[in-house]
Order: structure tokens, then sequence, then C-alpha cells
């Protein structure tokens, strides 16, 4: 039995993963596969494989190219999600603020440098053309701690996926002002490099059994209803994130999007020209 630790958002993205474990789909495949709830998102995640404490992750496109261009020992395995992420930007309840474009330096709240939340304030500003030196972060560790940031003035604005927020929108925690789309697919699977060097075979295999199982979920005339359930959230906001969703389901990747990706973090100066050369052969 191959023995492994994967780390991902608690979120309705990694529901089939979390199925496809209680059901005991890895095990068929002589697989024991541990999940690892990573709550800080994809700087958490960053940081689990550099220091061994997870071998796999599901993890942001742009998180992860810029984390293993800064020299993380890691490999992208697959697309997991084939579509865009749809990232709500969110102010304080009682913000002046009712438009993205007034966000022009203000202050963020972030999870992790090199997280989702950060390397989104590049996307908006980047739309702006704001001037990304003058952007300022609070690094809060989670979207608990985002909240937080709103609620007691600590932040101007926290970007996070808008279907795990809204519940907090509804209740009046935040305010939802706007979006931010990801212009390539949101989520890749990862593995720290020693690992894809030793488990390759095993790493194909269990890709195929999580893929399966998303399709299975996708087709599920009960998934509304089961996801709902699982992460408390209103079924009309579940098909539509539903609908709007498609898991990867092909061996095959577009390198463009990463091309696209490298493009985006040296405009923003997250990372620079020497870091990216050869970046097929660094990232895969």
């Amino acid at each position: 039995m191959t023995r492994l630790k994967i780390g991902g958002v608690p979120e309705h993205f990694n529901l089939p993963w979390r199925l496809a474990i209680q059901e005991g789909l890895f095990e068929n495949i002589n697989v024991k596969l541990h999940w690892s709830d990573m709550p800080g998102g994809t700087g958490q995640m960053v940081k689990g494989l550099m220091n061994e404490s997870i071998d796999i992750a599901v993890l942001l496109t742009e998180g992860i190219t810029k984390a293993i261009l800064d020299g993380l020992p890691a490999k992208i395995l697959s697309f997991y999600v084939d579509t865009p992420l749809r990232w709500g930007i969110h102010v304080p309840r009682d913000s002046i603020i009712k438009n993205p474009s007034d966000l022009e330096e203000k202050k963020f709240a972030i999870s992790r440098h090199g997280s989702g939340s950060h390397l989104m304030a590049f996307i908006e500003a980047n739309k702006h053309n704001w001037d990304i030196n003058k952007l300022t972060f609070n690094v809060v560790g989670d979207i608990y701690g985002g909240l937080w940031a709103l609620e007691n003035n600590k932040a101007d604005a926290f970007l996070w996926e808008k279907f795990t927020t809204r519940p907090f929108v509804k209740k009046e925690k935040c305010n939802f002002i706007g979006e931010v789309v990801t212009p390539w697919p949101c989520f890749v699977i990862a593995a720290r490099k020693n690992i894809v060097e030793n488990k390759e075979k095993v790493l194909i295999q269990l890709i195929e059994v999580v893929r399966k199982r998303a399709q299975e979920l996708k087709n599920d005339p009960l998934a509304v209803d089961k996801i709902s359930w699982r992460y408390h959230l209103e079924k009309s906001d579940v098909k539509t994130w539903l609908d709007e969703t498609n898991w990867f389901n092909t061996n095959e990747i577009d390198h463009s999007h990463f091309e696209s990706v490298i493009s985006f973090l040296q405009k923003a100066n997250l990372i620079n020209e020497k870091d990216s050369k050869n970046y097929l052969k660094k990232l895969f």
C-alpha cells in the first residue's frame, strides 16, 4: 500500500477527492491517501510541499507556477479544474467603497504572500492600470482572517472565491462589490519532485480515479443537494457554480495557459525573466 498525503482547500471544488477517499476508491489501486484541509489556500499548500508535510496539493495555477519558478522542488502533474475561478471582491459592511475601481492604493487582506488572494490583487490592479508598487497587504491566514480584517477595519478589501464567501455576504459580514475572473484554468494538481520521480505511475492512476469521480459528480442529478448540504451553500448558488465549473478530463496540457500566467507574473514584478527561462522544464 502506497501512503500519500494530499492538501487542498476545504471547499466544494475538492468534493471529488473527499468522496473518492470515503468510498475507498484509492485503496482499490493500492493507495492510502490522507487528506489535509488547507484553509490558508495556495500559500499554505506551497509551505506544506516545501516542508514535506504533504506530498501532493490541489492549488491555484498561478500560485504554484510562481512557487516553482521561485525554487520550490515540485512538478505540475495536471490541471484539476478546467474553468476559471471567480473571485469575489469584498469590502467592510460600512465601507463607502462601492466599485472595485475605487480600491486604488487601498489595503488588501491576503491569506499569505504568493496565495491567490495576493496574486489576484495584482490581476485587479492590472485591469485598472494601477501602480502595483502602491499595493499594500495585511497577511491574515485564511478566509476567517480576511473577514475579521474587514470587520475590524484592518483591510479595505479581501478577495476570495465568491461562492465560498456568499453565506457571509448574506449574513452581512461584508459587502460584495464585484469579481475577478482568472484568465486561465484555475486549479492544478502538483506534487513534490521526489514523489514524482519515485511514484509517477501511482500518481497517474490516482489522478485518473479523481477525474472519473469528478465526472460522476458533475453528472449526478443529486449533486446540487449533496454540495449544498455539505458546504452550507444555497442550492441556487451551487447550481450556478456547478454549471460554470468543469473538472479537467484529459492528459493533454495546453502550455499556452502557462505562458499567460508567466506573462502576468512578470508584468506584476512577481518573478524575473531569469526565473522564467526554460519554464516548461521547471514546471513539468
